[in-house]
């Protein structure tokens, strides 16, 4: 499904992002903790190589919360963990 026009659907209640931390120890730990501390679940994880940079990963995760303040508050925290953070949608879990 493709929209036009973006923006949270109607009782969204699942975000999907993108996100990359530099290759040290712990920076995954610290990423995916602003998810604990905010008691957001996690439904998936995935992780897939960054071309032409060796050892570097982009993690797809989808969060079991919508565009709440919690959710705003990780993401927040996210963009000063990571390298890079990308919210690829906000909408409905099936």
């Amino acid at each position: 499904l493709i929209r036009k026009k973006r923006g949270v659907l109607g009782k969204a209640n699942k975000t999907s992002l993108a996100f990359s931390v530099k290759n040290l120890p712990g920076a995954l730990f610290k990423a995916l903790s602003v998810f604990a501390q905010r008691d957001i679940s996690l439904s998936k994880i995935e992780s897939r190589p960054m071309r032409g940079r060796p050892w570097e990963y982009v993690f797809y995760v989808d969060i079991l919360r919508g565009e709440d303040q919690a959710a705003r508050n990780a993401l927040h925290h996210l963009g000063e963990v990571a390298d890079l953070v990308k919210v690829l949608g906000i909408y409905p879990a099936a």
